[in-house]
């Protein structure tokens, strides 16, 4: 027997929920990036916009995938389970498995996106190389689900690094803010590489959603201060790459 989802049974609707709220939260911040790109065409917004909005599809794509297994939704039999045998085989199970790959590669590829944004231009090759890790990592992940959580897990780590440099240069509290979600979100990947011990997958789950409710801080925070004239770093820009020395008072 393969779990498809690690989810404890009296633990599921409520992971979907977490992920709904992350959903949101992913959308807004990815729609406050492209306004702010519209109206100073800063391209590391742009992308920083992009790489949320990509992880927002995984989400969608996970909150799909759970729903036909946890409610009956489609033509799915398997009401309340999570469980496939590795002997059937057909339409449903390429849509469950489908819905998952997608889940572990926009994530992979929107966690690239933003590690990208500050570091120097690459070659295409250079791209195409990242790629294939990707894809590798998405597709081993059915047989090794440990193997997504740890490929996501060293990604956040070099971002959560690029993003410490980028404070100590601009000293902004919004970068301060993305260094804690960003950080409490790869401690959550952790706690995912062991769960297959039911109370860790919870409790990964907690975590992850704290590092939203942190980055739905920021969202508040731009949106309050975002638009003052001296915005002493409280613009979306300085959640970004924008290294720049820190407007004195």
């Amino acid at each position: 027997m393969v779990k498809i989802v690690p989810t404890p049974e009296w633990f599921m609707g409520k992971d979907v929920m977490i992920e709904v709220f992350s959903l949101i939260v992913l959308i807004i911040f990815a729609v406050i990036a492209y306004r702010y790109y519209k109206l100073n065409r800063n391209r590391g917004i742009l992308y920083l916009g992009s790489g949320f909005g990509l992880i927002a599809l995984a989400q969608l794509a996970t909150i799909l995938t759970k729903l036909v297994l946890y409610y009956d939704f489609g033509p799915s039999e398997q009401i309340g389970e999570a469980i496939m045998t590795s002997q059937i085989m057909g339409s449903i199970d390429f849509f469950y498995y489908a819905g998952f790959f997608f889940y572990h590669f926009l994530t992979l590829l929107g966690l690239y996106i933003i590690y990208r944004l500050p570091r120097e231009k690459k070659s295409i090759g250079d791209y195409a190389l990242i790629l294939y890790f990707i894809l590798i990592s998405t597709f081993l992940s059915k047989e090794f689900f440990y193997l997504f959580y740890l490929t996501a897990l060293l990604i956040l780590i070099l971002i959560v690094e690029n993003y410490v440099r980028i404070y100590r240069e601009n000293h902004f509290f919004n970068t301060k803010i993305l260094i804690a979600a960003f950080s409490i979100l790869a401690f959550s990947q952790l706690i995912f590489i062991l769960s297959t011990i039911d109370v860790l997958f919870v409790l990964g789950n907690i975590i992850e959603l704290i590092s939203y409710t942190i980055l739905l801080a920021l969202i508040i925070r731009i949106w309050k201060y975002g638009k003052e004239k001296k915005p002493h770093g409280y613009n979306i820009r300085y959640a970004g790459n924008s290294a720049g020395k820190k407007r004195q008072h």
